[in-house]
């Protein structure tokens, strides 16, 4: 995949990441996710959140000796089957959220967003928050004992140096 935009480079390579780290949360291997990983989970939302806005408020930018520039994007993680629901649900809305980002017509600008996709980046950040605050703290953890574990354990994070 490509783009045209850097912030939208930006917005993308920041959901990659935040997938990453969800998949391989300590939470991933069950059915509960620890107040722990909700905390982190709440903070990646909230620098989307954060960082969407930064671009928005930035001056438009008139880049007639560089535009356009096209930007290789890195392979997104591919989406493991892994046994927190929960995480899983997150996982696909931050897909969703990079797909529509970076399918955008905001996609072929240099830089920043145009209005209708900037409401709908924030509308699945929001869809995301509600995740997390209306199901995932009021209804979770759920005691399976029958159908736990179903998928395979997720990796361990990276190793230092």
């Amino acid at each position: 995949m490509e783009t045209l935009n850097f912030d939208v480079v930006g917005i993308y390579n920041r959901i990659n990441r935040f997938i990453t780290e969800a998949q391989r949360a300590n939470s991933a291997n069950v059915s509960q996710t620890s107040e722990y990983d909700v905390a982190r989970l709440k903070s990646y939302l909230s620098s989307l959140r954060t960082y969407h806005d930064y671009v928005v408020s930035q001056p438009k930018l008139d880049l007639v000796e560089t535009s356009p520039k096209v930007y290789a994007l890195k392979a997104r993680p591919v989406l493991a089957e892994i046994e927190n629901e929960s995480l899983e649900d997150a996982c696909r809305l931050l897909e969703i959220m990079s797909d529509e980002i970076v399918h955008s017509q905001s996609s072929r600008l240099a830089a920043g967003l145009i209005s209708f996709d900037s409401v709908r980046f924030l509308a699945i950040v929001a869809r995301a928050e509600r995740l997390v605050e209306d199901y995932i703290e009021q209804a979770t953890p759920l005691d399976m004992p029958k159908s736990s574990p179903m998928d395979p354990r997720a990796e361990k994070g990276r190793g230092g140096i």
